[in-house]
């Protein structure tokens, strides 16, 4: 039996998510968000995000509808705040997503319309693969990770927790990205990037 849904957040990312799961008749009960704001789909607003502590973990699931535009804690703070008071974030994936058998999907992944995700990929907990994105076989993209759309990642990626790999770009085989990076749009990687840097043009380099 599928749980009442609570969304936290109220933004084009909200939006998105909120449409996908209205489409599979799933139950939205509102959304928390700092302030009092009118919602697209007319949910109901149930105050900010400390309201999510009156209702009983086991009743309902989280959808964290805040997205990625720079590396931030905040994402990943608020996964942590509420995964460790036992309430659960439900995983989002778009009808037309195509994802191979052999994938491993984390806790809260959400998955948007056309992405492709190949064999033995793994998706750590709380990350974003975004329109149309591609990812081939055996990468492991880390957890509060945001892969924008139309990215492309070539086999054997291994892209550490918390980077932000921006729209449009290209990573290609075997290459290292550390955690904390941001990726520029339109970028082209075709050597490693450590921890905490930004990486830009092509072919990307760090700066």
């Amino acid at each position: 039996m599928n749980k009442s849904i609570i969304i936290i957040g109220n933004g084009g990312h909200a939006s998105v998510l909120t449409e996908i799961l209205l489409a599979q008749k799933q139950k939205i009960i509102g959304f928390t968000s700092p302030r009092i704001e009118d919602n697209t789909f007319h949910l109901p607003y149930l105050g900010n995000d400390g309201a999510i502590e009156k209702y009983n973990p086991s009743d309902i699931e989280l959808v964290l509808g805040i997205g990625i535009i720079k590396p931030s804690p905040l994402r990943e703070k608020i996964f942590n705040t509420y995964s460790n008071a036992n309430f659960q974030f439900k995983s989002v994936i778009h009808p037309s997503a195509i994802i191979a058998p052999s994938v491993k999907l984390g806790e809260g992944v959400q998955i948007m319309a056309g992405a492709i995700i190949q064999t033995n990929t793994i998706i750590a907990d709380n990350s974003i693969i975004n329109t149309g994105a591609l990812i081939d076989h055996d990468c492991q993209i880390g957890a509060h990770t945001h892969i924008a759309p139309g990215t492309k990642i070539s086999g054997g990626v291994y892209i550490q927790k918390g980077t932000l790999i921006g729209i449009g770009s290209t990573v290609i085989q075997g290459i290292h990205i550390g955690a904390n990076c941001i990726i520029g749009a339109g970028a082209v990687v075709i050597s490693n990037i450590a921890k905490g840097k930004k990486a830009l043009g092509v072919p990307a380099k760090e700066v």
